[in-house]
């Protein structure tokens, strides 16, 4: 019997790049995306869904009340979160609401694949569990956000350049085009005024954003 999985994000490119990893999965039958909270819980009314791989960070749409709410009306789904930070207190509170994983977009295709297939098979599948055990910074504050007028995406390349990861190594773990990351690239120099690696790891340790 084939697994309904249903990936709920707001990023196009991501999610085709997940879905492109995920239709490896021979038993894996994936429906129609959707990006905010409105579409989701229509899809959720009136579709047969095994598997719901869920960014908490959507329009129209609050994750973690989401997250209790699928877990009683919908007991029979399960939820992997998927998403950009590894933060104790968010896997704390995403255990407590019964959550099945927790997935880094980070996640090279392999480990995208072995924790739906996991979870899948009835198993929890959390990131922090199957990796090096390094917690990410939290979130820029909005002040912070307004200010440089950086997006979500920029902080997570600002973050892997900061680590020393190529425009090439990016782009893969990003599952875009490396002429994106770069265009990226282009806008962060420009917003910060920054325009050496060097000088790009000293403004992230000051801003704590690594």
């Amino acid at each position: 019997m084939s697994l309904r999985l249903l990936i709920a994000d707001d990023h196009p490119m991501l999610v085709d790049g997940v879905s492109r990893v995920l239709e490896e999965i021979s038993n894996v039958q994936l429906l129609k995306p959707v990006e905010n909270g409105r579409q989701l819980q229509d899809c959720l009314q009136h579709t047969v869904v095994d598997l719901l791989l869920l960014d908490l960070n959507m329009p129209h749409f609050d994750g973690i009340a989401f997250l209790q709410t699928v877990k009683k009306t919908f007991p029979h789904i399960k939820v992997i979160v998927f998403t950009s930070y590894n933060q104790p207190k968010m896997i704390r509170e995403i255990r407590k609401y019964d959550a099945d994983g927790y997935l880094l977009k980070t996640s090279h295709s392999g480990t995208i694949k072995e924790a739906v297939m996991a979870v899948a098979a009835g198993k929890k599948w959390f990131e922090e569990e199957g990796s090096t055990g390094t917690i990410s910074p939290a979130p820029l504050s909005d002040n912070f956000t307004r200010k440089y007028k950086i997006t979500k995406r920029e902080t997570e390349i600002i973050r892997m350049i900061a680590r020393g990861l190529t425009s090439k190594e990016i782009s893969n773990q990003l599952f875009v085009s490396e002429f994106t990351i770069n265009a990226h690239r282009r806008n962060i120099c420009r917003k910060l005024d920054i325009y050496t690696p060097v000088a790009l790891l000293n403004f992230a340790k000051e801003q704590g954003i690594i």
